[in-house]
C-alpha cells in the first residue's frame, strides 16, 4: 500500500481516454471488498480512495464485529438479501480454508420477558424461515440450566448461524486481494470534487492529498464513503436529487465485575427484543475473540449537520439507561460494572422519526443520467456481513 503521488505516476493507456476503469471511494469494509471484486475482473484497473492514513478507520473499526444472520429484514430487502449472502461467503470461505480471519459461529439468543415479546419472537421466527435462516426455540428450562445468569422469563428464539468476526482481519483479507491484484489504493486522499463529462463519458474525480490537489479521471465511480456517502452523491446529483443523511451514535460499554462471578456467565450473543419499528436491535450482549463481554451499542441521534462534526466520545450520561436495558436480561449487573468504552455512527437516510414509521433499506443503484456512478448509501448494519455480498452486487451493475 502506498499513498498517492503529488504526480501523477498511474498506469494509463493509450487507447483509454481515463487513468483508471473504476474510482472507489471509501476504504471501509465495503469499499475495501468492493474494490477487490472489481479489480479481479479482466481489463479493470482500479484506484480506491481514503481520506485516512489506513483503510477501515471509521463504521468498520467502531462496531459489533457481529456476523449478523439476517433474522429480522423483510425478505424482498436488500439488506435482507445481502446480509444472507455475505453471512454464507463468509462461513463457507472460512470453512474452507480460503478466508485465513478469526472468527467464530458462536451463535445468539433473542430473549423474550413478557407476552409480547414472546409473539415477537414467533414473528421473527416466522420471517426466518421466509428467508431460510437458520432459528429455533430453547426451552426456558434447559436454558437456565445452561446459563444460570441470563434471563428470558418468557421464550429464547437461537439464531445457530450468528457469529463474530474480527473486522481488521476482514479488511486486511480484501486489502490483500485487491494489492495482488496490481489494484491501487491512495491513503490520505481527500474527495473534494467529483464531475461528469458528457463528451467524453467519464468522470473527473478531484482530490485533497495532503494539501495538494489533483484531478484523476476513471469511467466509472462507485461512491462507498460511509458516513460521507450523502456529501459525494450531492457532488454530482442535481439540486432536486441531493440525499440527507442522519447520524445515529451507538454506545459501547465495556464490563468488569465488581466482585467475581464465580461461573460462566455465556458463550452466546445475548439480544433482548427489539422496540416495535426500533433503529436498532437494542443494547445486547457481545463478545469479543478474547471471550470478553462488552454491551452495546445504544442508540442516540445526533444533531450534527454533517460528519465532521461527530464527536466519537462516549457519552456517559447513557450508562444508566444501558444498565437498565441489560439488567433485564442480566440481573447480576451492577452499576459500577459498566463503563463506557468506545462508540461508533450509523448513517440513515430516515429521521428518527421516520425511521418508526418505515422500514430504512440499502440504498444501491447507478444513478440515473449518470452512467458508471454507483451509489452506495444507508449502509450500516448489517454491513460488516454483507460487505462481501454487497461488493459481488455492485460487480453485478457493471458486468453483468
Amino acid at each position: 500500500m502506498f499513498q498517492i503521488p503529488s504526480r501523477r505516476l498511474f498506469h494509463t493507456s493509450i487507447t483509454q481516454l481515463s487513468e483508471f476503469s473504476h474510482i472507489v471511494i471509501g476504504g471501509g469494509i465495503v469499499g475495501v471488498a468492493t474494490a477487490s471484486e472489481l479489480q479481479q475482473q479482466s481489463g479493470n484497473n482500479v484506484l480506491l480512495v481514503e481520506q485516512h492514513d489506513n483503510l477501515g478507520q471509521e463504521t468498520t473499526s467502531r462496531n459489533s464485529e457481529v456476523i449478523h444472520a439476517g433474522l429480522y429484514y423483510p425478505k424482498s430487502s436488500l439488506k435482507a438479501q445481502l446480509c444472507i449472502a455475505g453471512k454464507n461467503k463468509i462461513y463457507q470461505a472460512w470453512k474452507s480454508g480460503n478466508l485465513p480471519v478469526d472468527l467464530q459461529q458462536c451463535g445468539k439468543w433473542v430473549v423474550a420477558q413478557d407476552e409480547a415479546e414472546e409473539e415477537y419472537l414467533h414473528k421473527l421466527e416466522l420471517n426466518a424461515k421466509e428467508l431460510d435462516v437458520p432459528a429455533h426455540f430453547v426451552p426456558i428450562d434447559k436454558a437456565k440450566q445452561e446459563y444460570p445468569l441470563i434471563c428470558a422469563d418468557k421464550a429464547i428464539l437461537e439464531s445457530p448461524t450468528s457469529g463474530i468476526i474480527s473486522a481488521h482481519e476482514f479488511v486486511s483479507f480484501h486489502e490483500a486481494n485487491f494489492e495482488n491484484s496490481d489494484g491501487t489504493v491512495g491513503l490520505n486522499s481527500k474527495v473534494v470534487g467529483v464531475s461528469y463529462n458528457p463528451g467524453t463519458s467519464n468522470y473527473t474525480v478531484t482530490l485533497d492529498i495532503d494539501g495538494e490537489v489533483m484531478e484523476i479521471t476513471s469511467d466509472n465511480i462507485v461512491n462507498s464513503a460511509g458516513l460521507f456517502a450523502a456529501d459525494i452523491a450531492n457532488m454530482i446529483l442535481h439540486q432536486e436529487k441531493h440525499y440527507s443523511y442522519y447520524y445515529a451514535k451507538g454506545n459501547y460499554f465495556s464490563y468488569t465485575p465488581e466482585v467475581p462471578v464465580g461461573q460462566r456467565i455465556t458463550d452466546k450473543l445475548i439480544y433482548p427484543c427489539p422496540n416495535p419499528n426500533a433503529s436498532s436491535l437494542g443494547t445486547h450482549l457481545t463478545l469479543d475473540l478474547g471471550g470478553q463481554l462488552r454491551f452495546g451499542p445504544d442508540l442516540e441521534w445526533l444533531d450534527v449537520a454533517n460528519a465532521n462534526e461527530i464527536d466519537y466520545t462516549p457519552n456517559p450520561r447513557n450508562l444508566q439507561p444501558a444498565y437498565e436495558a441489560v439488567k433485564q436480561y442480566f440481573p447480576a449487573i451492577t452499576p459500577d460494572s459498566l463503563s463506557p468504552s468506545y462508540s461508533g455512527v450509523r448513517p440513515k437516510l430516515l429521521s428518527a422519526a421516520e425511521n418508526k414509521q418505515k422500514f430504512a433499506d440499502f440504498v444501491i443503484r447507478e444513478e440515473e443520467g449518470f452512467p458508471g456512478f454507483v451509489n452506495l448509501l444507508g449502509i450500516e448494519s448489517p454491513g460488516l456481513t454483507a460487505a462481501w455480498a454487497i461488493a459481488d452486487y455492485v460487480k453485478s451493475i457493471y458486468h453483468r
